[in-house]
């Protein structure tokens, strides 16, 4: 683990291969910390001769924690949101492009291959689109647009999401139960959820640093960022959309409109992924990321292509 100074913020990382290889850059989702990029997947686009830098998003994990600021009001981002007005939120997802960004300059990276997942990946869009100099290739894994039209999870799902949890080191079994629950909700039908492994990976990422109220702030960039579909037809970067089919926490829906937004991109719908990456699919995911990094014409319409392993 290394920190860097950036943005007005600390960034945790850590680097994965040869430093003088191409570099894919791994952007986590809502809530999640770096280590959801689990060391294997990492290693296995370290085999196709990449360097492969996971990092903490601001409010996750070893990165800086806004714990100033109080999570926003749900209800009053959402009043916002209806009425026109930008929410009152201490950052956005460009604030979170700059943190990226950022790291890229710290270490010195002019260019890199980029790969987001759910929020993670509509931070990667941007960077494509407000960066497009510094950025080798896009994969954009499970997310979406900000379209407000696109359907949105089920009713009981967005409950799970915005429950409180116990907290895990006076409730342990409370907080595994609650993570467990949301984790079956949403997991791939096709590939079972390994409980065991879920179990150690949330009591690490509690260890490393538990701030359920940065859940609540990363909510608010996302909600204050809104509709990004404009900012998506100027991306050059060749594209790669990744989705599951059984999705239900984000739609298939959404990531087709991914794919339209960008020019050129390529849609890959997963057969019997949800909304989680199985170690199953590492293989198959790499192998598309590495595609899609070494494509050399952009611009090309987009191709649809459905996976099912």
């Amino acid at each position: 683990m290394e920190f860097v100074k950036t943005n007005s913020v600390t960034v945790g990382y850590e680097s994965f291969g040869d430093e003088d290889a191409e570099v894919i850059l791994l952007i986590s989702g809502l809530g999640a910390q770096m280590i959801r990029w689990t060391a294997p997947f990492c290693e296995s686009l370290v085999a196709k001769g990449f360097r492969v830098i996971r990092f903490d998003n601001r409010d996750a994990g070893s990165s800086t924690h806004f714990t100033h600021s109080p999570a926003p009001d749900f209800s009053a981002l959402a009043s916002a949101i209806a009425a026109g007005r930008t929410p009152d939120v201490p950052y956005t997802l460009y604030d979170m492009v700059g943190d990226a960004i950022g790291l890229l300059d710290a270490l010195q990276i002019d260019r890199a291959h980029v790969v987001g997942r759910s929020m993670g990946g509509m931070i990667a869009q941007l960077m494509s689109s407000e960066y497009p100099e510094r950025i080798l290739s896009l994969t954009s894994i499970m997310s979406s647009t900000g379209n407000p039209n696109l359907p949105s999870a089920a009713p009981d799902i967005m409950a799970m999401l915005t429950k409180r949890s116990p907290h895990p080191f006076e409730d342990e079994a409370g907080f595994l139960e609650h993570s467990l629950a949301f984790a079956r909700r949403i997991a791939s039908p096709g590939y079972p959820l390994d409980e065991e492994v879920h179990r150690i990976l949330v009591l690490e990422e509690a260890r490393r640093a538990y701030d359920p109220a940065a859940f609540g702030r990363q909510i608010g960039a996302i909600a204050a960022t809104g509709d990004i579909r404009s900012r998506l037809a100027r991306i050059v970067a060749p594209t790669l959309v990744v989705h599951g089919v059984d999705d239900p926490l984000i739609p298939l829906d959404c990531g087709r409109d991914t794919a339209i937004s960008i020019p050129g991109a390529e849609f890959m719908a997963v057969n019997g992924m949800g909304h989680d990456l199985p170690s199953a699919l590492y293989h198959t995911v790499a192998d598309a990321i590495d595609r899609t990094a070494r494509r050399q014409n952009p611009g090309k319409p987009a191709v649809s292509r459905a996976m099912s392993h």
